[in-house]
C-alpha cells in the first residue's frame, strides 16, 4: 500500500479502537498499586472553577477524542474528590447551569458539547486505581482511564478487567454503558464485574448527595447499581467511584483471585486483504467465511473465545480491508487458534496478503491496544449487535457502499468484531445491558480531517446503515438477525424519524425490555431531570394532555 493508502489505514484503525441508605463520604481504606498515580497529593485542595479567560480552559474544552464538536461553557469544573462534586452540582443546581460530565472524552455525540451546556465537571484528576480494604473490592475513580485500571491492576495484584481496546478511554463512561474489549469472550463485560458505585444525585428538592449503591441483595439503593451496568452515562447523577468484584467472590476473596487472571501473553495481529483483484463474489466469500466462523465459536465454552478480532471491510480507497486483534492463549495454542481463524477466513479467497504477529507479555498488549493514537478526526459511529451473520442482502448492501464512485469518501468502513462467548453467558435482565445472545458487534464508521468533508461522510455512513437495515426500517429492531444498538456508541440518529422509520423507539433499540426498569430509577434517582442529553433515559412517560406530560416533553428537550 502506498502512503495515501497508509494513511486511510491509520484512519480507520483509529476510528475503529474508539469506537451503577447513603453512606458517609470518607475516602475508602484502600491500598494503591505500586507506581500507580493519581493519588489525593496531586489532587488540587478545593473545587477548581476554570472560565474562558482561564490559560487551562482551552484544554479542558477541547479535550476529546472527535473533533465533530467543540462546546463553549461558561465554566469546567475541575475535580478531586466526591466531595468537589458534590459542590459543582450544588452550585450548578443553584445558578441553573446546565450540566454534563467528561471522563475521558471519548463520546462520540455532543452530550457533553451541546450549545445548551453551560458547565461540564471534569473528572480527569480523580483516576486512583487501589483495592479498598473495607469494602473489599478494588475501587476506580471515574477519571481513570482504561490503561491506568490495567496497568495498576496487573502490575499490583495480577488481575485486570474485560474493558476496551483504546487505553485512552475513560473508566466514568466506558463502565456504566456495558462496555466490551479483547477478553469479553472469555471473561464477560467489564460491567459484569460492578460490585457498587458512587453516584452524586439531585432530589426533587434541588440537593445534591453522593450514595453508594452495590450489587448485594438488600441494599435499598441497588436498582441505582443496576441502572449503571448499562443505562449509559449522563443520566443519573455523576459517577465517581466504582468498586469491582467478580460475581462469585466475596469481601474475603483474596484480591489476587478477586477479579479475571488474565493470560500471561497475548497473540497480536494485523493482517489485510487487498481490494485489488477482489470483486463482490470474492468479497461476499470474505464476509460470508468471517460471519460463519463467528457462529460456530459464540458459545461460552468455545476454546476460540480467547480469539478477539475486528474486521475493518474499507471503502476501496482504502486500498484494503484490515483484521486486527490478539489471542490471549498459551504459547502454541494461541497460534493454532490464530491460524484456524485465518484459514476459514481464507477458504475460497486466499491467504491475507500481509500478516504481522507479535507474542506480547499480555499488560505490554493492553496498554498498546490498537495501536493508534486519536484525536484529530471527525468521527461518527453507528452500531448493532448481530445474532447471525449478514444476509446476502446485507453483503451486497456493504459491497455498494464500499465501492460506489459517487462519492469522495475514503475513510469509511464497515466493521465487525467477534463477540458472544462469557458475553452470552448472563439473561439480559441481570444488567441493564440487555444485548445477551449476539455473535458480532456491528460498527458503521466515518472519519473525517476537515469540517467541509462532513455533509459528504455523514451522507454515506447514514445511506449505508440504513441499506443494512432497510428490511427493519433503517435500524437493528431487536428480533430477527440484529439485536439492537450498543448505547457507548451513540448514534442521535436512532432519534430521529428522518433516519429511523421503523416505529421501534430508540429506547428499545439500545435497552430493549430494561428500558421501562431504567426509566423507573431515573424517575426516583433525578426526579428533576438535572442529568439529560439527547439520547439519556427519560422517566416514564405521564399520559399526553396532562400538565406533567407537558413538562416530561420539556426536560427531555435539550
Amino acid at each position: 500500500m502506498g502512503a495515501g493508502n497508509d494513511h486511510a489505514r491509520r484512519a480507520v484503525l483509529r476510528a475503529a479502537a474508539l469506537a451503577g441508605t447513603a453512606l458517609p463520604l470518607a475516602a475508602p481504606t484502600a491500598r494503591a498499586a505500586p507506581g500507580s498515580d493519581g493519588g489525593p497529593a496531586r489532587r488540587p485542595p478545593g473545587l477548581v472553577r476554570v472560565t474562558r479567560g482561564d490559560p487551562r480552559y482551552g484544554h479542558l474544552v477541547a479535550r476529546g477524542a472527535s473533533n465533530r464538536f467543540r462546546g463553549t461553557p461558561e465554566c469546567v469544573y475541575l475535580v478531586g474528590s466526591t466531595r468537589h462534586v458534590v459542590r459543582a452540582v450544588r452550585e450548578a443546581v443553584r445558578d441553573g447551569r446546565r450540566l454534563a460530565v467528561r471522563s475521558g472524552g471519548h463520546c462520540f455525540e455532543d452530550f457533553v458539547d451541546h450549545p445548551s451546556v453551560t458547565a461540564v465537571i471534569d473528572m480527569s484528576l480523580m483516576r486512583q486505581v487501589a483495592f479498598d480494604e473495607r469494602r473489599g473490592a478494588f475501587v476506580v475513580e471515574a477519571g481513570a482511564t482504561l490503561g491506568e485500571v490495567y496497568r495498576a491492576l496487573h502490575l499490583g495484584w495480577g488481575v485486570t478487567l474485560p474493558a476496551g481496546y483504546h487505553g485512552e478511554v475513560g473508566a466514568g463512561g466506558h463502565v456504566p454503558g456495558g462496555g466490551y474489549g479483547p477478553l469479553c469472550r472469555l471473561f464477560g463485560l467489564v460491567s459484569d464485574y460492578l460490585y457498587a458505585v458512587e453516584v452524586v444525585v439531585v432530589d426533587r428538592a434541588g440537593r445534591a448527595r453522593a450514595v453508594v449503591a452495590s450489587r448485594e441483595e438488600d441494599d435499598p439503593h441497588r436498582e441505582l447499581w443496576w441502572a449503571h451496568t448499562g443505562g449509559g452515562g449522563g443520566t443519573f447523577g455523576v459517577v465517581t467511584r466504582m468498586w469491582f468484584r467478580s460475581p462469585g467472590a466475596d469481601r474475603h476473596t483474596d484480591p489476587g483471585r478477586m477479579l479475571p487472571v488474565p493470560a500471561r501473553t497475548a497473540l497480536t495481529f494485523t493482517a489485510q486483504w487487498s481490494w485489488r483483484g477482489m470483486g463482490e463474489d470474492r468479497f461476499g466469500r470474505l464476509v460470508r467465511n468471517h460471519g460463519r466462523w463467528a457462529e460456530r465459536h459464540a458459545a461460552a465454552d468455545d476454546p476460540a473465545a480467547a480469539l478477539y478480532a475486528e474486521f475493518a471491510l474499507a471503502r476501496r480507497a482504502a486500498g484494503a480491508h484490515l483484521l486486527f486483534g490478539q489471542v490471549a492463549a498459551v504459547p502454541g495454542e494461541d497460534r493454532r487458534l490464530l491460524d484456524g481463524f485465518l484459514g476459514a477466513l481464507s477458504a475460497g479467497v486466499g491467504r491475507p496478503g500481509t500478516l504481522r504477529t507479535a507474542r506480547l507479555p499480555w499488560l505490554t498488549a493492553a496498554l498498546r491496544g490498537s495501536g493508534e493514537p486519536v484525536g484529530e478526526w471527525h468521527i461518527k459511529i453507528k452500531s448493532a449487535f448481530l445474532r447471525r451473520r449478514f444476509t446476502d442482502r446485507q453483503i451486497a448492501a456493504t459491497y455498494h457502499h464500499l465501492t460506489r464512485t459517487d462519492t469522495d469518501v475514503v475513510n469509511g468502513s464497515v466493521v465487525l468484531n467477534t463477540y458472544g462467548g462469557a458475553v452470552n453467558a448472563l439473561p439480559p435482565e441481570a444488567t441493564a445491558m440487555p444485548h445477551r445472545d449476539s455473535v458480532l458487534m456491528l460498527s458503521c464508521l466515518a472519519s473525517w480531517v476537515r469540517p467541509g468533508q462532513r455533509s459528504a461522510y455523514l451522507a454515506w455512513i447514514r445511506a449505508c446503515y440504513h441499506d443494512l437495515f432497510a428490511d427493519t426500517g433503517g435500524v437493528p429492531v431487536p428480533g430477527g438477525t440484529a439485536d439492537g444498538a450498543f448505547v457507548n456508541y451513540p448514534d442521535t440518529d436512532l432519534a430521529d424519524p428522518r433516519w429511523n422509520i421503523s416505529g421501534t423507539p430508540w429506547e428499545t433499540l439500545y435497552y430493549g425490555a430494561n428500558h421501562a426498569r431504567l426509566s423507573a430509577v431515573k424517575a426516583r434517582w433525578d426526579p428533576r431531570g438535572v442529568f439529560r442529553h439527547a439520547l439519556s433515559v427519560g422517566p416514564p412517560a405521564p399520559p399526553r394532555g396532562s400538565t406533567a406530560g407537558a413538562l416530561h416533553r420539556d426536560r427531555r428537550g435539550l
